[in-house]
């Protein structure tokens, strides 16, 4: 996952704001993994839209966005890779 101050960068970057408050709140560090628990998305987007607006609630989903995607990112990389192998080594 990102570190704090990659998620700071992108909302500050989208938003201007970098709401600090909301990604310091999911990287809690003993809470972390609890607070990024997908079932919980529409729950804790509602309790940020309630304390800091729309926008908040947003930061709050493009967090945990990014961290799919640092998560899952080299993943995708080395199943293309694979594909690209198989098909050099079945076409010729």
């Amino acid at each position: 996952m990102p570190p704090l101050a990659d998620h700071l960068a992108s909302s500050l970057a989208r938003t201007g704001k970098e709401y600090r408050e909301v990604h310091e709140w999911i990287d809690h560090e003993e809470l972390k993994y609890e607070r990024h628990d997908f079932s919980k998305v529409l729950e804790t987007a509602a309790m940020f839209r309630e304390q800091y607006g729309d926008e908040a609630a947003q930061e709050y989903v493009n967090h945990l966005v990014e961290d799919l995607r640092a998560r899952f990112s080299k993943y995708v990389a080395q199943h293309e890779q694979n594909m690209q192998d198989c098909i050099r080594y079945f076409a010729g």
